[in-house]
């Protein structure tokens, strides 16, 4: 692959349409049935409503746009993974031009987070964190927009204030990134005094907690249990204070390890490393207050708290690391040497795909290798030596009876857990082990 000022769009969307062939591709070939998250989202799907126990609503609600529309094809729920992760390196490769001016260094941004492991091996998995991608590279995009302009536009506040709502509805750790871009405005205008407030600033809170009000309706109508759920994933009811230490230091760990492979393909385009920081230069405090502080803040909430930072957490909180990381080194690139970092490119490429596909088939114990199909298959003949009636009801946990609800013809609505309560409302149901399938 050659690269010059000439060709640079074209291969930019030739990465991103081999990247999407790719995964979308070879986990649909290798996987016998898909992901955990997957399945619970498309459970959740089944019975739309403003929140879940889990999880807020959007990573349900797009899942279930295309089930409607495609039914239940696996290979279409790793393209709608594939989809979104396209999108949000489309607005990194956006960005990152209106930063450089430079569209070689724009696509050299785009291109090293190829390297990170969240954006490629764990992207099969439609999940929480996959969807909030698009919605972060969009929120940091247009409030880069207000940052950098000399007159604030309608338009692109209520941008933000509509991506940060559906990036909060995928995810509640999206607002790390959101009190990051906050900080720094209010750091400049009320500190430095360098931007005059504008009340246009407040349409993106408006419009944010406009898009929000359902949900938050919901959350207190189910006392708050997405949020109760969150906090005793992080373990802190049982945290002690040696927790608060080796917590965080774990958690720097993983993320000095997550990173191995894109600071070795960083480290390919220059020589010698030499960094001169100008805090003075408001492209860079933008930089780091998308970049460094979400981390900051994730690593003192861990200090804090003594609470355990899962490491798919912080799926997109690297978005944007390979433009801070060339914004940093641009001086030290050759622009006219950039083979060996051509070379290491194609090598994460391609050896990511390679890695998931060899995993995929030489294990069996995999959640991917369920027989959801078969089972499905045998439940409905089980039923049909019962009944006459159409299963519309499926009972049981996300994963055992949501793979029911997505592989039965009848597509039946996941009510939740198996209750006497809820079978005594139904006209007809069955029981198989945990799971009951029946008619309301």
């Amino acid at each position: 692959m050659t690269i010059n000022n000439k060709n640079i769009d074209n291969v930019f969307y030739i990465f991103v349409i081999a990247h999407l062939i790719f995964w979308t591709l070879i986990p649909s070939i290798t996987n016998h049935n898909l992901p955990l998250d997957t399945i619970e989202a498309l459970a959740w799907g089944s019975n739309l409503d403003w929140g879940f126990n889990k999880h807020p609503p959007m990573s349900a609600f797009i899942p279930e746009i295309f089930f409607q529309i495609f039914g239940a094809q696996d290979w279409v729920y790793y393209l709608l993974s594939q989809i979104f992760v396209v999108i949000s390196f489309y607005y990194v490769f956006k960005f990152s031009n209106e930063i450089f001016n430079n569209k070689l260094l724009a696509l050299i941004s785009a291109l090293l987070i190829e390297a990170i492991y969240f954006y490629n091996f764990t992207t099969p998995e439609f999940n929480v964190n996959v969807c909030q991608l698009p919605f972060w590279s969009l929120t940091v995009y247009y409030s880069w927009k207000i940052f950098n302009a000399k007159e604030i536009k309608f338009l692109d506040c209520f941008l933000v204030g509509l991506f940060a709502a559906f990036g909060f509805l995928s995810k509640y750790l999206f607002i790390y990134l959101l009190v990051s871009i906050d900080l720094l405005f209010i750091y400049l205008i009320f500190f430095k005094k360098e931007r005059k407030f504008d009340f246009k600033y407040l349409i993106s809170l408006e419009v944010f907690l406009v898009v929000l009000f359902p949900h938050l309706i919901w959350l207190n109508n189910n006392e708050f249990i997405t949020i109760t759920y969150g906090l005793a994933r992080t373990g802190l009811e049982q945290s002690s204070f040696i927790d608060h230490v080796k917590f965080p230091i774990i958690f720097l760990l993983k993320q000095v390890g997550i990173l191995i492979p894109f600071l070795l393909l960083s480290w390919l385009l220059v020589k010698k490393i030499k960094l001169n920081l100008k805090f003075k230069d408001k492209k860079l405090l933008f930089l780091l207050a998308i970049n460094v502080l979400p981390i900051v803040l994730m690593f003192l909430t861990s200090l804090i708290s003594g609470s355990k930072i899962r490491t798919m957490w912080m799926t997109p909180f690297y978005l944007f690391f390979g433009v801070l990381t060339v914004y940093l080194l641009q001086a030290q690139i050759n622009l006219k040497k950039l083979k060996p970092f051509v070379v290491g490119f194609i090598f994460f490429f391609f050896l990511s795909p390679v890695l998931y596909a060899y995993v995929s088939i030489s294990k069996d114990d995999k959640r991917t290798d369920y027989p959801g199909k078969e089972i499905a298959i045998k439940t409905q003949f089980a039923w049909n030596q019962q009944f006459s009636s159409t299963i519309n009801v499926v009972l049981g946990d996300e994963w055992s009876a949501g793979n029911l609800s997505y592989h039965l013809k009848s597509r039946p609505v996941w009510d939740g857990l198996v209750e006497r309560e809820k079978l005594d409302q139904l006209k007809d149901y069955m029981c198989l082990d945990n799971i009951c399938v029946g008619v309301r």
